[in-house]
């Protein structure tokens, strides 16, 4: 069998490669220098315990970790932002993909993390990389999640 890297990556693969590099250092030395974990749906938990009142979101787990966990994603973001300004805007690749697909893909997304206790990053390069038994499960899940779904979703679509 021979793959074609071009019909998987059109855009090239080395932007892929540098950024999965970039983020498995980050993740890494985040864990080395203070022993976190960064993974960003607690990231999204830990703000609304800023606003809400509800018990899930006032455990000290994420009422003591949403200072350290909001410096962090505004880092990602800063972090993206120079990305962009140093290397320029990537090619744009157009596809119409319906609103409601994107908010129904959006909460599976959202419920998942929840519901494995965490998302793909904190799963899939700081769990994995830890060697956690229940982030390999998580990861696992996460993937063949994603590959039903991706299939589903080119019969039902058309895409």
């Amino acid at each position: 069998m021979n793959l074609d890297l071009t019909s998987l990556f059109p855009l090239g693969w080395g932007h892929y490669l540098a950024g999965g590099l970039v983020m498995g250092l980050g993740m890494a030395l985040l864990f080395v220098a203070t022993g976190l974990v960064g993974g960003m749906s607690t990231v999204f938990s830990s703000t609304w315990s800023f606003f809400s009142r509800k018990p899930f979101f006032r455990q000290e787990a994420l009422v003591g970790s949403r200072r350290w966990r909001l410096v962090y994603a505004a880092g990602l973001i800063l972090g993206a932002a120079a990305w962009w300004i140093w290397l320029g805007p990537a090619e744009r690749v157009s596809v119409d993909i319906p609103l409601l697909q994107l908010f129904i893909g959006g909460l599976v997304a959202g419920y998942g993390a929840r519901l494995a206790n965490g998302c793909t990053a904190g799963h899939g390069i700081c769990g994995l990389a830890s060697l956690q038994a229940p982030s390999l499960v998580a990861v696992l899940t996460f993937m063949a999640t994603a590959f039903l779904t991706a299939n589903l979703t080119a019969r039902l679509f058309g895409a």
